[in-house]
């Protein structure tokens, strides 16, 4: 059954967990959607403009538009004053939002979101959920490593993509990616190491 996925601003906000979760989602649309909120999007943006107020215009509209393109669902309505045991009230409309679209998984980096019990979803962050994806459909991780392989391959080098993950906090699928790395090596032959910049938005943020 395919999941129904609700993602946290803090996720789109780092360039690397939204590449990744972006182009997993496109190369294996049968095992996970991905929902959210334009409350989520403004979060995402204001956060974007407060690390970074020099950032262009363009580039805030380049990045929404990315991922309207890929989320499946933009959740138009949810109930506001549901019920939240978290500890910080701004995060009741994430909660809200995810249990309106019927939610399987909230994905977060946020640790105030525990999984209370009888809650209609489960919460993970993205290193564990890129590996229950990796667990599922290996070939569909190894077919974005290689994508993004060709892709970066011909750009400055930056962070190598494992590295990249440790850094945006998921070192157990960047262990997972070095080994389709080195399998991939095999069939990509040598080259420059692919790097973990995001075509969703330009540069990686970290």
């Amino acid at each position: 059954m395919v999941q129904r996925v609700f993602v946290d601003a803090n996720v789109f906000f780092s360039r690397t967990l939204r590449d990744w979760l972006c182009l997993l989602r496109a190369e294996i649309p049968m095992l996970f959607q991905l929902h959210t909120t334009e409350d989520v999007l403004a979060e995402t943006v204001a956060t974007l403009r407060e690390r970074y107020p020099g950032r262009d215009g363009g580039a805030t509209t380049q990045l929404l538009a990315g991922i309207r393109g890929v989320v499946d669902e933009i959740v138009p309505d949810f109930d506001g004053s549901i019920a939240w045991a978290g500890a910080d009230p701004k995060d009741r409309h994430v909660h809200a939002a995810a249990v309106a679209c019927r939610a399987d998984v909230l994905l977060t980096h946020d640790s105030g979101f525990i999984e209370a019990e009888g809650s209609p979803y489960e919460v993970h962050d993205c290193d564990d959920f890129f590996v229950l994806v990796d667990d599922a459909e290996p070939g569909g991780v190894r077919a974005v490593v290689r994508q993004q392989h060709r892709y970066w391959s011909t750009r400055p080098s930056r962070k190598g993509l494992a590295e990249a993950l440790v850094a945006a906090g998921c070192p157990r699928f960047a262990s997972r990616v070095d080994a389709h790395l080195r399998d991939a090596g095999r069939v990509l032959g040598p080259g420059r190491r692919p790097v973990a910049d995001s075509r969703i938005g330009g540069r990686a943020d970290r």
